[in-house]
C-alpha cells in the first residue's frame, strides 16, 4: 500500500492492517518517501516493510544527498524493525552502494524484467539464493 492510501485514514487502515495480519498477511509501505506521511505513523502502523521509492535510488552511486536519503531510511527501518526493499534496482553500481548501506532486498530490471506469474515460478526455482547481498 502507499502512503498516500495510509494518510487518508489511518486509524481505519491500521485496524484493517490489523485484521489482515490476523490471518498471516505482511504489508509493505510501497513508494515510501514520496508521499505525505507523518514519520510518527511508521511506528504506529503495523507494517513490516518499507519500499524505498526508485526516484531515491537512481542517482544513489552518484548523488550524496540521495545516498544520505537512502541511508537514513534504511537507518529508520532498522530501528523500527522493519525489512527495506530497493525499487527500481537498474545498474550494478545502485546495487553496491545499497549493499553498502545494508539495504537487504532490491528490485529491478538489474535482477529481471517484470514476469509472468509462470515465469516468475520458474525464475524462483532457479535462482534461490542467501548470501545476504541486494539482489543475489
Amino acid at each position: 500500500m502507499t502512503e498516500t492510501v495510509v494518510m487518508q485514514n489511518p486509524k481505519q487502515v491500521v485496524q484493517l492492517i490489523q485484521g489482515l495480519q490476523e490471518q498471516g498477511i505482511r504489508l509493505s509501505i510501497d513508494d515510501f518517501g514520496t508521499g505525505y506521511s507523518s514519520l510518527g505513523y511508521l511506528r504506529q502502523l503495523p507494517i513490516d516493510t518499507l519500499k524505498i521509492d526508485r526516484s531515491f535510488i537512481a542517482d544513489i552511486h552518484r548523488s550524496p544527498q540521495q545516498y544520505g536519503i537512502v541511508e537514513a531510511i534504511i537507518r529508520l527501518a532498522a530501528h523500527l524493525d522493519l525489512v527495506v526493499i530497493a525499487e527500481g534496482v537498474e545498474h550494478e553500481a545502485q546495487r553496491q552502494a545499497l549493499n553498502q548501506l545494508g539495504c537487504q532486498f532490491g528490485q529491478g530490471n538489474l535482477f529481471t524484467p517484470p514476469l509472468s506469474t509462470s515465469q516468475f515460478s520458474q525464475y524462483l526455482r532457479t535462482r534461490v539464493s542467501g548470501d545476504g547481498e541486494v539482489g543475489r
